[in-house]
């Protein structure tokens, strides 16, 4: 699983998780599948692997993940069910560091929106997703 990491000031267990939920409720990740392990991914991202658990225990307090006893962590059966308003919800953040920006930056929010709609012309559509 390629992961990346930022020095933009979002703690890096935070990253993790944002990357991993977004795969799951994307659908890049499917109920079922394994996860790397805690040392495994730590030693990919060349992080603590403190660091990583924190993460996975996030991912499982939000019902996201599952851990199974001596055979590693799973995406929970359940996430497919996950509504319009949960999905909305992961987007949220975005918009918010996107206003905030645009704000700074001396944007309408028509300008941004305009620009939104450009961008999105240009950049292929996955027919597989909806």
């Amino acid at each position: 699983m390629q992961l990346h990491i930022s020095t933009d000031g979002v703690p890096i267990f935070q990253q993790i998780v944002d990357q991993i939920q977004y795969r799951i409720v994307s659908g890049q990740l499917a109920a079922g599948d394994e996860l790397p392990t805690i040392r495994g991914l730590a030693e990919s991202l060349r992080v603590n692997p403190n660091t990583v658990a924190r993460a996975y225990r996030e991912l499982e307090h939000e019902g996201l993940v599952e851990k199974r006893r001596t055979t590693g962590t799973f995406v929970a059966e359940q996430i497919e069910r996950r509504t319009l308003n949960q999905r909305r919800d992961l987007l949220k953040p975005h918009l918010q560091r996107l206003i905030i920006q645009s704000r700074q930056l001396g944007f309408a929010i028509d300008d941004v929106i305009e620009q939104l709609k450009k961008r999105d012309d240009q950049i292929p559509r996955d027919e597989n997703r909806s």
